[in-house]
C-alpha cells in the first residue's frame, strides 16, 4: 500500500511538473520564449465558426454576418427554437475531442476567436447605460476550452474576433450590424471593449496555459478617409493605437505576465503609425492569405521586427491548397515565426476537418440562396439538427494531408 502511494505521489509530482514546466510565454527580443528561456514556435489552429459563424463556412452565400443568419433562421422557426439551435451549436462545434485530436496530430496551440456578445450585452441592450452586464456563457465556454488545452499542454490564445459594435467594414468577420454605431463610432463600445479585456485578464491572470491576448482581430477602417473603407492607405492609425494602448493598460492593471498581441489596420497588415510598442511583453501579429510564399512577401514585417526588436506571429493564414500551406509554414518557420491556421473545420475542403454537407441542411442553404422553396418548420429543424450532428468531430472527415502539410511531415 505504501509503495503504491509513493508511486502515485511521484506520478502526481511528475504530472504537475510537466504540465507547468514551460510556464508563461513572453516576448524576449525578437523571439517568443517560455519561462526556461527556450524559444517557442507556436503551431496552432483557429477555432473559426464556433463562437462566430461566417457564412462561407456553412456554404451560405450572401447571407451576411451571424446576426443576419440568426435572423433568417428565426423567420423560419421562431426565436425559442433558434436559441435552442445556437445552444446546441456551441455545445457541439468544439469539444474536448477536438482539442485532444489537435494535440495528437502535433499542434501546440489554439486560437479562440471570441464573440463579445457571449460575454456581455450590447450597449443598446444594457439596462443601465454605461454599465456592463456580464454573461456567464462566454466565460464558461472559455473555461472549458482552457481546461481541455491544459490537459493536452496546448497554449490557448484569446482573440477578440467580434468586438463591441464591430471593428471594421468587413462585416462578416466581426458580426457587425452596419445600422448601429461601430467600435470606432461609439465611445461606449470602446469602453465596453476595454472593460471586457480587463475582466478576461483578471480571470486568467494566473493561467500559464493562456499563451497571450490577441486584443483586436483584423481591424479594417478608414480613420483619415472614410472612402478608404478597410484602412489600407491609413498613415496614422491614431484611434487604433490609442484603443490598443487603453486595452493594454486595463490588462496590466490586473495581469503583468501575459503577452499582448497586436494587429495593424487593413486586416492586421497596416502598421503605419502603430509602433513603437508601448509594452515590453508585446508581439506583432500579421495575417497572410493568397500571396507568394517568398521572403519579399513578409519582408515588411521582418523589417518591423528588426527595427523595433519585437517578435512576430502569423496569427492567421489558410484557405488555400496543401502545397501553399507547406511552403508558407516552411517560409515563416525558417524566420523563427510561429503561426495559427484558419480554421480547424468547416463545410468544404482544405482544412484538417471537413464538415459533411447534409441534404437537410442543403435544403436550407438553397432557400437562403434563392434556389429552393421555403422549408417548413419541421424541415428547418431537421436541417439544423443535421448540421449540429455533422459538425461533431466523429462525423467530420479528417484530411491527414492537410495536417501533414502544416506540420511538415
Amino acid at each position: 500500500m505504501i509503495t503504491h502511494r509513493i508511486i502515485l505521489y511521484l506520478a502526481l509530482i511528475l504530472f504537475w511538473y510537466t504540465g507547468r514546466s514551460q510556464g508563461f510565454l513572453k516576448a524576449e527580443g525578437q523571439s517568443i520564449v517560455n519561462e526556461k528561456g527556450e524559444k517557442v514556435i507556436l503551431r496552432g489552429m483557429g477555432l473559426g465558426g464556433w463562437m462566430l459563424q461566417e457564412p462561407y463556412m456553412l456554404k451560405l452565400p450572401g447571407t451576411g454576418p451571424q446576426y443576419s443568419i440568426r435572423r433568417r433562421i428565426t423567420e423560419l422557426i421562431g426565436p425559442r427554437r433558434t436559441a435552442a439551435f445556437y445552444e446546441a451549436w456551441l455545445a457541439n462545434q468544439t469539444r474536448k475531442i477536438d482539442i485532444d485530436s489537435m494535440a495528437a496530430w502535433g499542434f501546440n496551440s489554439v486560437r479562440l476567436p471570441m464573440h463579445y456578445h457571449l460575454y456581455t450585452l450590447a450597449i443598446n441592450e444594457e439596462p443601465v447605460p454605461g454599465k456592463n452586464t456580464w454573461l456567464e456563457k462566454g466565460f464558461a465556454l472559455t473555461d472549458s476550452l482552457l481546461a481541455w488545452c491544459k490537459a493536452n499542454h496546448l497554449y490557448l490564445i484569446l482573440d477578440m474576433h467580434a468586438a463591441p459594435g464591430g471593428q471594421g467594414n468587413d462585416l462578416n468577420i466581426s458580426d457587425r450590424d452596419s445600422t448601429q454605431p461601430s467600435l470606432w463610432q461609439s465611445a461606449a463600445n470602446r469602453e465596453k471593449m476595454i472593460a471586457l479585456w480587463h475582466k478576461l485578464a483578471e480571470r486568467y491572470a494566473n493561467e500559464p496555459w493562456i499563451g497571450g491576448y490577441d486584443i483586436i482581430n483584423e481591424p479594417n477602417w478608414g480613420f483619415e478617409a472614410p472612402a478608404d473603407k478597410h484602412g489600407q492607405r491609413e498613415t496614422k492609425n491614431a484611434p487604433l493605437r490609442q484603443l490598443m494602448r487603453d486595452i493594454t493598460a486595463a490588462i496590466r492593471s490586473v495581469d503583468k505576465r501575459h503577452m499582448i498581441i497586436i494587429e495593424g489596420n487593413a486586416w492586421g497588415n497596416n502598421y503605419r503609425g502603430i509602433l513603437p510598442q508601448w509594452d515590453e511583453n508585446m508581439v506583432l501579429s500579421f495575417h497572410k492569405y493568397w500571396n507568394p510564399n517568398t521572403l519579399a512577401a513578409i519582408q515588411p514585417f521582418l523589417d518591423l521586427r528588426a527595427k523595433y526588436n519585437i517578435p512576430l506571429w502569423l496569427g492567421e493564414s489558410g484557405e488555400n491548397n496543401n502545397t501553399w500551406y507547406r511552403d508558407c509554414v516552411k517560409l515563416v518557420e525558417s524566420q523563427g515565426i510561429g503561426w495559427s491556421w484558419w480554421p480547424l473545420k468547416k463545410i468544404g475542403t482544405n482544412n484538417p476537418l471537413e464538415v459533411p454537407m447534409t441534404p437537410e441542411w442543403q435544403r436550407i442553404v438553397d432557400y437562403f440562396a434563392g434556389k429552393g422553396p421555403r422549408p417548413s418548420p419541421a424541415e428547418t429543424e431537421a436541417g439544423l439538427d443535421s448540421l449540429v450532428h455533422s459538425v461533431r468531430l466523429e462525423n467530420n472527415i479528417y484530411h491527414k494531408a492537410v495536417t501533414d502539410a502544416l506540420l511538415q511531415r
